[in-house]
């Protein structure tokens, strides 16, 4: 335990950070536009929610072994991590515009925001959950940080490890949302029913704007309404029971995967077990502290290591303490050669490619050389929704490009694809549009 205890003071050791500089500085470009989806990290107080945002983000958050650390949310930028296609065409090198690549793994900027800490009775406003609850209204994808050592209790003050249930904690917390949006629903429901029913206006059409606030789109409100069994009902004859089973609807339109947190602790390795033994969820097991120490101590120089690696190599011994050293040894064998990593990288990477179902794919001007105007090799890795088509790539390159679409070409094979083409992971696309066609 008291090794343990080492991890977590190194990962809050500012010693190793430097706010001012970005993980790619030095390595890529300018940034591109923010990405499109995010991930809410969701969980009650005190699991490691803010040391997994900063793990996953270098950012400079207030950590400590308490409830409600995290007052405000905290929006940051994050990576998934894949295997560049500058490899697979054996190219040299790539010229990252945003991100960056290592070793040939290509690092994507994706968005993610801590949340304030839950609590029971958060959606009644209790703790800070009325600001929990705004913050994740945006969100695509939750992502839940749950103590898997059962070492905080329901109001996040540390317990010896085994006494609370992940389980119980991951229960509550679904129905603490389910209760946000319920009664999001039933806010002036009736008028709105009555509205709705006698304009003639479109059930589906109507819930959409009417909840466009929570990142709910048009299909999770068909996929909500199938739940329910509400398809073909009346709105107005719609029952309470039925708005909640709307609601528990529209809560499983944002897919959701668990961080099993503190997998390092004693009693981790048993709520791991019961978590994926009675939740239908992805769950990870991870130690955010660990993964915090690992890049802290990589930015620093004194280690070599890339999120999501199973391992790292220390690259001077005579540059670290006894304590670090012994915390160093202590996330090889504890994390890294039990679980296989931090889980933090795993995490963030199921998140965006299996629960929101996206890939990557590079535009590039020459399919000859992969490059763009400007000479740069594979500049810019686009993370975009699966049956994304070569059209809407445009539109995303730049507007003018969509709206003069002719054709693109894939650069691998060198063929043509209609504007309907659906991309496919790492396809390398060249758009031609009207004016450049004309030149």
């Amino acid at each position: 335990m008291r090794r343990y205890l080492y991890v977590a003071e190194w990962a809050q050791d500012t010693i190793f950070v430097d706010p001012g500089l970005a993980l790619e500085d030095g390595i890529g470009g300018k940034s591109l536009p923010p990405p499109e989806r995010l991930a809410g990290l969701v969980g009650k107080t005190n699991v490691g929610k803010s040391t997994f945002f900063a793990a996953a983000t270098l950012a400079s958050v207030e950590l400590g072994n308490r409830p409600f650390v995290t007052l405000e949310p905290n929006t940051g930028v994050g990576y998934v991590r894949k295997r560049c296609v500058h490899v697979e065409l054996g190219l040299p090198r790539c010229d990252p515009a945003s991100g960056y690549c290592i070793n040939g793994w290509r690092f994507i900027p994706v968005k993610i925001i801590d949340t304030p800490g839950l609590i029971p009775g958060a959606h009644e406003g209790k703790g800070l959950g009325n600001k929990f609850l705004d913050s994740i209204r945006r969100a695509d994808a939750i992502i839940l940080i749950v103590d898997a050592s059962g070492s905080t209790d329901a109001q996040g003050n540390p317990v010896p490890p085994g006494t609370y249930d992940p389980v119980e904690e991951v229960r509550w917390l679904e129905n603490e949302i389910e209760e946000w949006i319920y009664s999001i629903i039933l806010n002036d429901w009736d008028r709105f029913a009555m509205k709705v029913s006698t304009t003639g206006q479109n059930v589906v059409e109507a819930l959409t704007q009417r909840l466009s606030g929570l990142s709910i789109r048009r299909y999770h409100v068909e996929k909500a309404l199938e739940y329910a069994d509400l398809s073909r009902k009346p709105i107005t004859s719609w029952s309470r029971e039925d708005l909640r089973n709307l609601a528990r609807g529209l809560r499983l339109a944002k897919p959701m995967i668990i961080a099993a947190n503190k997998a390092d602790l004693p009693g981790a390795e048993e709520g791991i077990k019961r978590l994926r033994k009675e939740l239908s969820y992805p769950v990870v097991p991870t130690s955010a502290a660990a993964e915090l120490a690992l890049r802290r101590a990589a930015r620093a120089g004194l280690i070599r290591y890339l999120p999501g690696d199973p391992d790292f190599e220390i690259i001077d011994e005579n540059k670290l303490s006894r304590k670090q050293l012994q915390a160093l040894e202590y996330i090889r064998e504890h994390v890294l050669r039990k679980w296989g990593s931090t889980g933090v990288q795993e995490v963030i990477n199921k998140t965006f490619f299996e629960l929101l179902e996206m890939i990557v794919v590079y535009p590039v001007e020459d399919i000859h050389r992969f490059t763009d105007s400007k000479g740069r090799i594979l500049p810019d890795a686009y993370l975009v929704p699966k049956g994304t088509t070569a059209r809407q790539l445009a539109y995303m390159v730049h507007t003018d490009l969509g709206k003069t679409f002719l054709y693109a070409i894939n650069a691998k094979t060198k063929t043509r694809v209609g504007e309907d083409y659906e991309l496919q992971d790492n396809d390398v696309i060249k758009i031609v549009a009207a004016a450049a066609h004309k030149g």
